[in-house]
């Protein structure tokens, strides 16, 4: 005969970690104040298990594996495909973060238009919103099919009676943090009640081959809301990033068992939704200043997509104190350092300058091919002199002041060329992989020395 068992632990809502009793600091994750009471209640009895996923047959030997193509369900939208590597592979579960506001359910909603027109059936499942505030945004960016079937509802046992019944091609959740199941005591949203939910519809997805959306919420550091664990489940995680103050939106994937993790898309907010943007490059530069210092254009890739930004440098006085670094789209300590480069291997003295850095257009970018551009943005403001608006730069700085190679340099040059521009500054050790007839004037320089020279 099976007993409900019933246990009361305190869990860590940042990082899951659970004790018995109550921390003020989790020493785990060492955030204070996170630990919360939950109880647990399961069925337990002679034979019972733990849920997950097996095969049911005998170890294979991994050569003996049979090989089969991915059967993928396309999104509609271009530049979410590329993401996912082509999109939606059958059975997947993919989670979907932002900020509030940024844009996700507008995202979510317009995919799940474009696939139900394609003849798929769709099942949408809100925890947060009626299904007349859903018609109302559906209406408003004309994403309306008689395909999709939406829902209000937050309990997972029930989810999978209304997902037996409909039997959708795709189930999308919005959000996560809303479910709960009744095996856990636990209030919807917990560490507890995030996992197990994840858990169960994971398994839908594995056994009917129907792939998952779910939306998920981000804390204040921007990271994703509940057990790490969370992402360990799922199969690819996208972050939906995005400045209030811009249109642009940018969806980069941090995880995926299908494809790259290098890629990302680009997308507009609009009065009717989210439009794709194809072309980014031209955008991130339309409101470029010509006869400006500190800007200097740098050719980036991001996964296979080539795009060109703009890096600014502002080099002031200190007012007083301790003078400031401020860097937004690039990492900070990576400015510090390339400050430090600059003073000690090119003698620029700017020990006493505040420096602010910025890419704009909104973006972030991580490649270390941005180090040269930031460098002679930096040099531009501090000497007050323009850099020539037709050169592109791009290469990564050592700490010797050494400019080093990149990958990828006749993608960048093509797009660099297509875009107009003339002139490249680049590592001397790229200029051999850079091919033969080039539109663009190549000049190859081996430290930073070198490059002031040849700009200023």
């Amino acid at each position: 005969m099976k007993t409900k068992s019933v246990r009361t632990t305190f869990n860590c809502q940042v990082c899951g970690y659970q004790s018995i009793k109550w921390l003020g600091r989790c020493p785990d994750c060492g955030e204070w104040n996170t630990m919360v009471e939950e109880k647990v209640v399961k069925d337990a009895g002679p034979g019972a298990v733990a849920m997950g996923l097996s095969s049911g047959d005998k170890p294979t030997a991994i050569n003996e594996i049979a090989l089969t193509e991915e059967r993928r369900l396309s999104s509609g939208s271009t530049e979410m495909d590329r993401v996912l590597g082509g999109g939606l592979v059958s059975g997947s579960i993919v989670l979907i973060g932002g900020d509030p506001g940024i844009g996700k359910s507008t995202l979510l909603l317009q995919v799940l238009y474009h696939v139900g027109r394609g003849g798929a059936r769709i099942l949408y499942v809100s925890g947060e919103e009626s299904v007349k505030q859903i018609r109302l945004r559906s209406e408003r960016i004309g994403a309306v099919h008689p395909n999709m079937y939406i829902v209000t509802e937050s309990s997972v046992e029930k989810i999978m009676n209304l997902f037996q019944d409909i039997k959708p091609d795709l189930l999308a959740v919005d959000s996560i943090q809303t479910l709960y199941t009744s095996e856990i005591g636990s209030a919807p949203g917990s560490v507890s009640q995030v996992r197990e939910s994840a858990a169960k519809l994971m398994v839908l997805a594995k056994e009917t081959g129907v792939p998952v959306i779910l939306v998920g919420h981000v804390t204040k550091e921007g990271t994703l809301a509940g057990p790490r664990v969370l992402e360990h489940m799922v199969d690819a995680v996208l972050y939906f990033e995005g400045d209030r103050g811009h249109a642009f939106r940018i969806l980069r994937t941090v995880k995926n068992r299908y494809g790259s993790t290098n890629e990302i898309g680009v997308f507009e907010m609009k009065d009717r939704g989210l439009m794709e943007v194809a072309n980014p490059s031209e955008i991130f530069l339309a409101e470029r200043p010509v006869e400006a210092s500190g800007s200097v254009v740098v050719p980036c890739l991001e996964g296979t997509r080539p795009i060109l930004v703009e890096v600014q440098a502002l080099v002031s006085p200190a007012g007083f104190g301790l003078p400031r670094r401020t860097a937004i789209g690039v990492d900070p300590q990576r400015v510090s350092l390339l400050v430090a480069v600059l003073e000690k291997k090119v003698g620029l003295m700017l020990h006493d300058r505040d420096i602010y850095v910025n890419v704009a257009g909104g973006i972030r970018i991580d490649e270390p091919a941005l180090d040269l551009g930031a460098v002679v943005a930096m040099a531009s403001s501090f000497l007050d002199r323009t850099v020539d608006h037709k050169m592109v730069v791009f290469g990564e700085v050592g700490l010797a002041g050494e400019v080093r190679g990149v990958s990828q340099v006749d993608i960048r040059l093509a797009e660099a060329a297509r875009l107009g521009f003339i002139r490249c500054l680049l590592s001397r050790n790229n200029l051999d992989q850079a091919r033969e007839g080039q539109v663009i004037s190549l000049t190859g320089v081996a430290n930073l020395q070198e490059v002031l020279e040849n700009i200023f």
